[in-house]
């Protein structure tokens, strides 16, 4: 895979890595590069499926559901998707998932979808009251990378419960905006999203590209809403504004996501390779799966 957005830990050198151009999950050993230990493609049980081909040809893949943000509540790990539009603002029903699934050990790939997949989330944020000052109406109907569209990337633990959720667009007034979902676990039991207040924060006039809880903390990638160059690292005490760290440590990634291991001082920032070129092609367009690859590095925050 090339496109790493996403990634919950499973213990202290093995995660669950999400690529934002197909719906397969794929774990990964931190301490042995190179193919996956196993994948899971989840498009059957988050309700995405493929479309019927012409007669005498195969069923066309799932489309992609953009998964964009992921975090591990016990023993239960959530996945996001983007709940944008697709690059030409057109309306695509399986970019507005909320799901939940089992974390398995790491030689086992029994992950599955656990509950039902929840659609309502645009819903949920569109009419929420405290957010009417950021007109996300509006920027529901634009393409995600377009200024002031509709683009969730980040997803975290809260330390009081509930998981925090980022958005790299729209940045209202050059803030970055997050805002609580209190019920993750029930949502995907059927239950409406309880949603908190939401707060801007001062990333230098960027977005959220990824969330974590680290070391009673949390930690923001930041970047831009569109896609150019640049990120940034803040830490936040999810009370105060974020500091900015490690200001160079990020140089030449492009970064969507952590595997945070539970006691590491280290985290593993994972990087959205799909523009880089392998060969002369972009990687997300290479035939060949074996020759698709993602860079990760270990930082200090």
């Amino acid at each position: 895979m090339c496109d790493a957005s996403a990634a919950v830990p499973i213990d202290q050198r093995t995660f669950i890595v999400a690529d934002d151009e197909d719906n397969v999950l794929r774990a990964y050993d931190v301490e042995r590069p190179g193919p996956p230990l196993w994948s899971v493609d989840v498009s059957s049980g988050i309700g995405v499926s493929g479309k019927p081909g012409k007669p005498g040809k195969p069923v066309k893949a799932p489309p992609e559901a953009d998964i964009e943000a992921a975090t591990r509540l016990g023993e239960l790990a959530f996945w996001m998707t983007s709940h944008g539009r697709n690059s030409k603002a057109k309306l695509k029903p399986e970019r507005l998932k909320l799901f939940a699934t089992s974390v398995p050990t790491p030689g086992a790939p029994q992950l599955s979808v656990v509950g039902e997949p929840y659609g309502g989330l645009l819903d949920d944020l569109l009419s929420h009251p405290s957010l009417e000052p950021f007109h996300l109406s509006e920027a529901a109907e634009l393409a995600p990378k377009a200024p002031g569209g509709f683009n969730l990337e980040g997803m975290a633990e809260r330390l009081d419960g509930g998981v925090w959720m980022g958005f790299r667009n729209p940045i209202p007034g050059g803030k970055a905006l997050v805002i609580s979902l209190l019920n993750p676990e029930q949502v995907v039991r059927g239950q409406k999203a309880a949603l908190g207040e939401p707060r801007l924060l001062e990333l230098g006039g960027w977005g959220v590209r990824a969330l974590s809880q680290h070391a009673g903390r949390y930690l923001i990638l930041a970047g831009p809403f569109a896609s150019v160059p640049g990120a940034r690292l803040y830490t936040w005490d999810g009370v105060g504004e974020p500091r900015l760290v490690a200001a160079d440590a990020l140089s030449g990634l492009s970064p969507e996501g952590f595997f945070s291991p539970v006691g590491s001082a280290d985290v593993l920032v994972l990087s959205d390779d799909g523009s880089v070129p392998i060969d002369g092609r972009e990687c997300k367009s290479l035939t060949d799966a074996a020759q698709k690859r993602f860079r990760a590095r270990w930082i200090r925050p």
